[in-house]
């Protein structure tokens, strides 16, 4: 099976012989409160790479900025890299820009914060929808799509969870919707039942979240342990199967979520064929990140293969040129941000597989 899937993809061949001496180190958060959105970050980047006979090294980078500045200290000293896959944490990455800009070292990250790509640092690459396109696919799904003009927020403390905080207050604004309530948690927070009983004290008429995976997984739980029945929008962790695992099919009754893609979900032979790969590879179901950073390290590779042989090359291929990727194409908007689409899922109380209900192009206006 993983064989055809593999030539269902287009499977790269070995990278070619001048470019043999390439590197493409993966350095992602294993360990911690990103530990499930990191793993998925690395499975997408390790199966592009393994499917290229790619060398790499995969570090763990923990959720501090200082473990992943060292980590890319230590992978550039490791070898001639050609790219690295780099942390989605936001925090992460904005540390490590700086060193990738001394380095000369394109990063290609699935990183959802805004602001790595407000830097004007030429050598980052986003290849999941930032902030700016997902959110306001967010706040557009829940005005135009289900009616609710009073949206509750709670969102996380983290560079995550204020970046996104950020964009959905003005495009709710921008659509004629107040939020009655917003809060932020910190993501180790273990009860998230008085943060939910306040903002329904506020009266809203849908719940909004942009939490990471595990609190968005306990409020979901909490929320339906206490009987709410609000229609619940919430942000990309939610897509996640491994985040889904960690709830009953009944506790997603009603739940919605905005993300890149949703591998399980299908849609294309392309999409089927990933999903079948990963399934074989990792033994579990892939995600938007997954695939992601999977369809960012193709365009690397597709790089190397069409003659890049310097870290340098490859930046101005993925600065320059536009991919085919399995969620979407891809394009720089001039800033590194490549993706310019977004999608929304639905659970329907029976399965932890979502429905693609709605899908926002170019939601940047940017011409691909």
């Amino acid at each position: 099976m993983r064989r055809a899937a593999f030539l269902a993809l287009g499977f790269l061949a070995a990278l070619p012989a001048r470019a043999e001496t390439l590197s493409f180190p993966v350095l992602v958060p294993l360990t911690g409160f990103l530990s499930l959105e990191g793993t998925s970050q690395r499975n997408g980047a390790v199966l592009a790479l393994t499917e290229a006979a790619a060398k790499t090294e995969v570090i763990d980078t923990g959720t501090s900025p200082e473990a992943a500045v060292t980590a890319l200290e230590r992978a550039a000293g490791n070898g001639n890299v050609g790219a690295v896959a780099a942390s989605m944490l936001g925090t992460q990455m904005l540390a490590m820009l700086p060193l990738a800009a001394e380095l000369k070292l394109p990063l290609v990250t699935v990183s959802g914060t805004a602001s790595i790509t407000e830097q004007g640092n030429p050598w980052v690459f986003r290849f999941f929808p930032g902030d700016a396109v997902t959110k306001t696919a967010h706040a557009r799904y829940v005005v135009e799509e289900l009616g609710r003009k009073r949206p509750a927020l709670i969102y996380q403390t983290t560079a995550y969870g204020q970046s996104g905080k950020a964009h959905l207050e003005p495009a709710f604004k921008a659509l004629g919707a107040e939020l009655v309530f917003e809060e932020g948690v910190d993501p180790a927070a273990k009860d998230l039942l008085p943060v939910l009983t306040k903002a329904l004290a506020a009266k809203p008429d849908v719940l909004v979240l942009h939490l990471h995976s595990g609190p968005t997984a306990l409020l979901l739980k909490q929320a339906a342990a206490s009987g709410v029945t609000l229609p619940i929008v919430a942000g990309s962790a939610m897509h996640q199967p491994s985040t889904a695992a960690l709830l009953e099919p009944v506790e997603l009754k009603g739940v919605c979520a905005e993300t890149a893609a949703s591998p399980i979900s299908g849609g294309s032979p392309g999409m089927d064929a990933f999903t079948a790969s990963y399934r074989a590879a990792f033994g579990k179901e892939p995600d938007a990140f997954a695939l992601g950073q999977y369809d960012g390290m193709r365009m690397v590779l597709a790089a190397v293969r069409d003659g890049a042989t310097t870290a340098d090359d490859i930046r101005k291929a993925l600065a320059g040129g536009s991919h085919a990727g399995l969620a979407m194409t891809y394009k720089s908007d001039g800033k590194g941000n490549m993706a310019h689409s977004a999608v929304i899922v639905c659970y329907d109380g029976t399965s932890r597989v979502p429905a693609l209900v709605k899908r926002y192009d170019d939601v940047a206006g940017v011409v691909k």
